[in-house]
């Protein structure tokens, strides 16, 4: 491998010369947009497999099920021979990438999974898609489990605190302002929808470690991690995007800053990219921007995926270095407007009229545009894109199998674990003050027994007025009995109707 193919990440070919993405603006992030059928998959598989080859770990998600061929070596075709004399490419040679599956519900790869802790209450308010004061009440919660030392895990978890929250309302008002039953109610049942959807599969642990994400094999190419999301697209797409949004997260938060490199420590590819940004309130929509502006100097590069550069908001697509336009229709007033506004995005090219290439370009061609070593953008270009060195298409469910029982990975994540978290913590607090309350029953009734032996040696003066003062025992009974609450206030109905004379 010569130094330039090191440092560089080749495209395609415009005008028999090559078009390349500089490996050291990588972390400057990129588009690849373009009609349904016109090649992006093929053009995002091209360059996973570059910057493997430099040296680049990546992640993908797969969400028509048709990436997984990175891992196995593509086959000859005329069509593929034909393109690589086209565009000029020496030394191609058909083969595999190290590959890593993995997947939300763990069927076609290794198990993806995180906390409800380490997820936060602005990405869960988004998923369920709360209201201001309901998301007002997941605040206070998360922070109650953190002054109480309630660990967060999984849904049960969440469920539990908030009916512990709810049995004890009048209490926490003060505190941590008002809240109602009703909107506990209503994020509860938003949780069982979640619960449905899959959620469950997705909050929990082992947790996903990001370094393992970020690995490079034995031969020093970059590991590529495939998330199947096949599924998860069709049951909750909100699901899919808020993993992605706390995956840049979490390697926002945790990455050490390192400044322009060479090339990027890792780079992402998001495919379906509006589902990030539809319906997203504006405090995530601002986070989104500052991590993808800010996350470059941790020397991450992210890529968005999608049928329309206008999928993405304003503020975020002036940030991206790399665009790759592939063809869009126009048959309308409104769809030919969106293809000026698209041509705009790019540096003009003198030789080329951008609006008309963009209803022209045929399968696997594109308008590239990338930054040169100064930063600036190159003027755009028509360019033809390399074909992939690796199987086009999706892998069988056996050859899917096997590399997975081959990764370093298996193992790490396919069993999960139930540690001790909230709801274990909450129903041994009950439990406690159940056997309190077991002991003070036996308390009352050894006082009960002995009043009544003692009322039994001495002659009654006058008949009772039915009234009896209330023991120090009974006060404390019902005082604990007031601070139970919620479930466990249910359980011990019966034993503090004994208790208390109650029928």
């Amino acid at each position: 491998m010569t130094n330039e193919e090191a440092v560089n990440v080749l495209i395609g070919g415009a005008d028999g010369k090559h078009v390349a993405l500089n490996a050291k603006m990588a972390n400057r992030h990129g588009m690849i947009a373009g009609a349904t059928g016109t090649g992006k998959t093929i053009t995002m598989q091209v360059l996973a497999e570059g910057f493997s080859r430099a040296g680049v770990p990546v992640f993908l998600a797969d969400v028509k099920g048709d990436v997984s061929g990175l891992a196995l070596q593509g086959k000859p075709h005329p069509k593929v021979d034909e393109r690589i004399e086209s565009i000029g490419i020496d030394g191609f040679q058909l083969r595999g990438n190290p590959v890593v599956f993995w997947d939300m519900y763990g069927k076609k790869g290794h198990p993806v999974r995180t906390t409800i802790t380490e997820l936060g209450p602005l990405l869960i308010a988004n998923l369920l898609g709360l209201s201001d004061a309901q998301e007002g009440v997941l605040y206070a919660a998360f922070k109650i489990a953190d002054e109480q030392g309630l660990s967060l895990l999984d849904l049960e978890d969440l469920q539990a605190l908030l009916g512990w929250m709810s049995a004890n309302r009048k209490e926490l008002v003060g505190e941590y302002g008002n809240f109602t039953s009703a909107s506990i109610g209503s994020i509860q049942r938003d949780l069982l929808v979640l619960e449905q959807q899959g959620g469950e599969t997705l909050l929990g642990e082992p947790a996903l470690n990001i370094d393992d994400l970020m690995k490079v094999d034995f031969s020093g190419q970059g590991v590529i991690s495939i998330m199947d999301v096949t599924t998860v697209m069709n049951k909750g797409p909100k699901l899919y995007s808020t993993f992605l949004l706390w995956l840049m997260s979490e390697l926002f938060e945790n990455l050490p800053e390192v400044g322009d490199q060479d090339k990027p420590k890792f780079v992402m590819f998001f495919d379906e990219a509006h589902l990030i940004f539809d319906d997203a309130p504006k405090a995530l929509l601002d986070k989104i921007e500052q991590v993808v502006r800010l996350i470059r100097s941790k020397g991450v590069g992210i890529y968005f995926v999608s049928q329309s550069p206008m999928d993405i908001p304003e503020d975020v697509l002036g940030q991206l270095g790399m665009k790759i336009q592939h063809a869009l229709r126009a048959f309308t007033p409104k769809e030919k407007k969106a293809v000026k506004m698209v041509a705009q995005n790019f540096r003009a090219n003198p030789e080329l009229d951008s609006v008309a290439a963009i209803t022209d370009l045929g399968v696997g061609e594109a308008l590239v545009s990338v930054l040169d070593e100064k930063g600036a953008p190159s003027m755009v270009e028509r360019t033809l894109i390399c074909p992939p060195q690796s199987r086009i298409g999706p892998v069988s469910d056996n050859e899917r199998k096997t590399v997975v029982s081959r990764s370093p990975m298996y193992g790490r994540y396919e069993e999960a674990i139930n540690r001790e978290s909230a709801k274990e913590l909450l129903k041994a607090r009950a439990d406690e003050k159940m056997k309190k309350l077991a002991e003070l029953e036996a308390q009352q009734q050894a006082e009960k027994s002995r009043e009544a032996q003692a009322k039994a040696a001495k002659k009654p003066r006058k008949k009772s007025s039915g009234y009896q003062r209330q023991t120090a025992t009974e006060a404390l009974v019902k005082s604990l009995a007031r601070s139970l609450g919620g479930e466990g206030g249910r359980l011990l109905r019966g034993v503090l109707g004994s208790l208390l004379g109650r029928k």
